[in-house]
């Protein structure tokens, strides 16, 4: 069961969205939110394990909720969820931990798909802001790699700035998912990333990635 805080300032959009979660028998809709502050309450009294976050809010914006609640709970996901196709926000989301960014207009399934991919380790990207962020990306990516990564570590890396789940990750290197973690343990603390996040915008903008 994953269990879902929602974030979202305007209520006839948030309830949308539970009726729309809850038709997937796999998740639950924990807590509900209309800022940033009160999210944070909501963390204090719920076990969360996906925020689905408007960027947009009074009083605290889903941008800064996302740095304080990384900064408590670091485990917890957190899918910005917006109506507005900008890559500034999509990129300082990005770095502030958050695990992907949607638009409103993603139907039921895919918001659905998103959450599980999510779960999974994968870093969500709405198409129409990838191809804004991406490019973005990937022109800061002109330092050279000031870590040493085994070869092991490097394809994980790539792997990871690609997209690839843990699972999709271990297929494909023919890994168990155990010492798939191990590895990305190890590489988090080599190139002091703070997550799988983090590290996935670190693969691309160092150019480690699988073609």
């Amino acid at each position: 069961m994953y269990r879902v805080l929602l974030v979202e300032d305007q209520q006839i959009v948030r309830q949308g969205i539970k009726v729309l979660l809850e038709q997937d028998k796999q998740i639950k809709v924990v807590g509900e939110a209309t800022n940033g502050v009160e999210a944070i309450k909501q963390m204090m009294e719920h076990t969360v394990d996906v925020i689905l976050m408007d960027v947009r809010m009074p009083d605290m914006n889903g941008i800064e909720a996302t740095r304080k609640i990384k900064s408590q709970w670091p485990h917890v996901r957190i899918l910005m969820l917006t109506t507005f196709n900008d890559d500034e926000y999509a990129l300082q989301s990005l770095k502030e931990g958050a695990n992907g960014f949607l638009l409103k207009t993603a139907n039921g399934p895919k918001l659905i798909d998103a959450i599980y991919s999510c779960m999974k380790g994968g870093l969500i990207l709405h198409d129409e802001v990838a191809a804004k962020v991406m490019p973005k990306l990937l022109h800061t990516s002109q330092q050279e790699l000031s870590v040493q990564l085994s070869e092991r570590e490097h394809a994980i890396t790539a792997l990871i700035g690609n997209g690839l789940t843990n699972k999709e990750i271990a297929d494909e290197l023919y890994l168990t998912i155990g010492t798939v973690k191990n590895y990305i343990t190890s590489i988090l603390q080599k190139t002091e990333q703070r997550d799988r996040t983090q590290l996935a915008i670190f693969a691309v903008r160092h150019g480690i990635t699988k073609d």
